[in-house]
């Protein structure tokens, strides 16, 4: 399997400190984490026929992971002002 797309390192470059520090630091932010990895990881298998679902999951899927990613963005955001 290639490189799955929309890690959050990739996503966000410049906090791959901070994510690691809050994943330690923080549970509820590595759950948040870990959930949005795993959605991630499911996304990536439906969009490239690995492990194929109907259209209106994977978009409930894009969706959960478009929501775990603002949950995330909002957590690292607060913790780049603090």
């Amino acid at each position: 399997m290639s490189h799955t797309p929309h890690q959050l390192v990739d996503d966000f470059p410049e906090h791959v400190e901070a994510i690691a520090a809050l994943k330690t630091s923080d549970a509820h932010f590595a759950k948040l984490v870990d959930a949005y990895n795993e959605v991630n990881k499911k996304v990536y298998l439906a969009e490239t026929n690995v492990q194929p679902i109907e259209q209106l999951a994977e978009e409930q899927l894009r969706k959960e992971r478009s929501k775990l990613k603002d949950e995330i963005w909002s957590i690292l955001s607060k913790a780049a002002t603090a």
